[in-house]
């Protein structure tokens, strides 16, 4: 039996929407890397990954044949998510809520494959360009989860700088996401 293409699949879910499981399987992986190497936390590129893939499902018969891959198409939709979500501050779920999906539960063998796409390096290479005290701060607090107090302690300093830390080394890590997104 011959596997079909990605436009033939998707072609295909008009008619049988559950042939879309097919194209999510094919690509679940690469778009949840995607994600990972542009945010570095699991749950937020599993957030993503889910709104991306609803996403798709909904404007599917909107999807124009070009070739053999939908890639291009699916890291469009991908992209756009990503975006939407910074400059909201927050995953936006629409898609998936009309779809009736539930929202995306992590367990540890979940996040455990989603850590495993990438990230890491493009995490630490951010954090490389924050300022010291701020780079230390979110690494204790984002990626160690330590609580405001241990760090403080850590630290030595009051809690409400460390969670100043914290927030301006977020706001500046967001700044930075956005900046490569547009350059890529």
């Amino acid at each position: 039996m011959t596997v079909p293409d990605d436009d033939e699949l998707l072609a295909r879910v008009r008619s049988h929407p559950e042939a879309f499981g097919d194209f999510y399987r094919r690509y679940e992986r690469a778009v949840m890397g995607y994600f990972m190497r542009r945010t570095g936390d699991p749950e937020l590129a599993a957030d993503l990954t889910a709104e991306t893939f609803a996403a798709a499902l909904r404007s599917v018969r909107r999807f124009k044949p070009r070739g053999d891959t939908a890639a291009p198409w699916l890291f469009g939709v991908a992209r756009h998510t990503l975006l939407k979500s910074l400059d909201k501050r927050r995953v936006e779920d629409r898609a998936r809520r009309r779809l009736g999906w539930e929202p995306l539960t992590l367990d540890d063998d979940l996040l455990e494959r989603v850590a495993r796409t990438g990230g890491d390096a493009r995490v630490a290479a951010l954090l490389e360009r924050l300022p010291r005290d701020q780079a230390h701060a979110v690494r204790a607090r984002v990626i160690e989860e330590q609580d405001y107090t241990a760090i403080a302690g850590r630290l030595r300093c009051s809690e409400s700088v460390v969670r100043q830390r914290v927030s301006r080394g977020l706001g500046t890590l967001r700044t930075l996401m956005i900046e490569e997104e547009r350059h890529e």
